[in-house]
């Protein structure tokens, strides 16, 4: 400041557009400064509701679950040549469904598992699925919305027989 002997040793933003350039203030006028200073000045009401919704995400675009931006990876990050990703999605292979009580069958096949099964199978395998066909996660699809109401109808199901017959899940 004019006529201002004391070191300037505090900093003031330059202006909206260039936060990153400062002004170097003494104390007491630093105060003044920030005291008077507006960010939002000369901005409309709609421009300000558009900097504080920028503002909630950092200045970062955001998208909806799934989505990966606008277009998702490209087909060449997709690549698999050595098959590794082949073995992570493939389902496990389980005991048959033959010795299960014939109302466990359906539930059973719907969530890919063998019989006999334990809660904890039974739980790690329904959280696989309803994270895989959540709706969210496939950009609202309803296919995958009808896929989870069957997986949890399974679900249910084998959850309340399980919990009823705990010896149940154990005989064979």
């Amino acid at each position: 400041m004019p006529d201002c002997t004391a070191a300037g040793g505090y900093r003031a933003p330059r202006s909206r557009q260039t936060l990153n350039e400062y002004w170097w203030f003494c104390l007491e006028h630093v105060r003044a400064y920030n005291a008077s200073w507006d960010f939002y000045k000369g901005m409309s009401p709609a421009q300000i509701e558009a900097q504080l919704r920028a503002d909630t995400s950092w200045q970062r675009p955001s998208w909806p679950l799934g989505r990966l931006g606008a277009g998702g990876l490209p087909e060449e990050a997709m690549r698999d040549p050595m098959s590794i990703l082949d073995a992570l999605h493939a389902k496990p292979q389980r005991a048959k469904t033959d010795r299960a009580p014939q109302e466990l069958r359906e539930p059973l096949a719907t969530l890919g598992l063998g019989w006999p099964v334990t809660m904890e199978e039974l739980k790690s395998r329904y959280h696989e699925l309803a994270k895989r066909h959540h709706p969210d996660a496939n950009n609202g699809d309803r296919g995958a919305e009808e896929r989870l109401k069957t997986i949890n109808l399974a679900y249910a199901t084998l959850r309340g027989k399980l919990a009823s017959e705990p010896r149940m899940a154990a005989a064979g």
